[in-house]
């Protein structure tokens, strides 16, 4: 494994199981002791898990976002097939307005080529924008929130209340047919749900993790959301519950 599997690896075994000995990981991975020593050291500063005696525990609460170095980590390929669709799903000429987060950033890559208006809801998703000649970028202002550079506050809220746009490309947390879309942080709900009413439609794309969870703020309504793309497999329950719902969803 190189550096970036064995920290995936390490991740989802904390996952499964909340603690692991060094030498355990050490065997699973095919590494040296001193080698995921050095691993654990790197994840335990992006807030991953908490190093103990022989070994490591997972940090991640299964009410609280993880951070997003450790989101950034895990997923590159789901979260690019799924960016892929949905900047298909636009149109040149289009305003679009662009969530936080990790798969938003694979969007942002993904309008490469493209002659978008995009507002970006985090810096994250700035830096692929301003690479890329066609993108005209407007950025909402406001406060950043440290780790996930989400933007907040009143400034933030003015730029969506003011501006109408024809797609809101949403990466929520959680998603139900009963609760719609949810995130962790409040700061962000309040951006994302003016983001969801400035827009004509609103397109949720997320990750098969995402179908069933409920997080702590509502977004947005299912009768609200347009469209998810999502890389779920077709009969999973959640994707059953939001078809009968009304929900439209293209798998990828």
């Amino acid at each position: 494994m190189n550096v970036a599997e064995r920290h995936r690896f390490i991740l989802s075994l904390l996952t499964d199981r909340n603690r692991a000995s060094v030498a355990e990981l050490a065997r699973s991975a095919k590494a040296s002791e001193m080698t995921i020593r050095r691993d654990l050291e790197v994840l335990e500063s992006r807030g991953a898990l908490r190093r103990v005696h022989g070994g490591a525990v997972s940090a991640l609460l299964s009410g609280v976002e993880p951070p997003y170095a450790v989101r950034a980590m895990v997923g590159g390929e789901s979260k690019a097939k799924l960016a892929k669709v949905v900047v298909e799903l636009l149109n040149d000429g289009e305003t679009v307005a662009l969530d936080t987060g990790t798969t938003a950033v694979a969007i942002a890559q993904a309008m490469a080529g493209r002659r978008l208006t995009v507002t970006p809801l985090s810096l994250h998703a700035t830096y692929p924008l301003t690479e890329n000649e066609g993108i005209r970028l407007l950025l909402p202002g406001g406060q950043v929130r440290p780790g996930e550079l989400a933007f907040y506050g009143e400034t933030a809220l003015r730029t969506f209340e003011d501006l109408r746009y024809d797609t809101f490309i949403l990466g929520c947390c959680g998603l139900d047919a009963a609760n719609g879309a949810t995130a962790y942080s409040l700061d962000d709900v309040h951006v994302k749900r003016v983001a969801a009413r400035s827009a004509r439609r609103t397109i949720v794309a997320a990750t098969a993790e995402k179908l069933g969870r409920v997080a702590l703020g509502r977004i947005c309504s299912v009768e609200q959301i347009s469209l998810v793309v999502t890389d779920a497999p077709q009969g999973a329950p959640a994707i059953e519950e939001l078809r009968a719902a009304g929900v439209d969803i293209i798998h990828v």
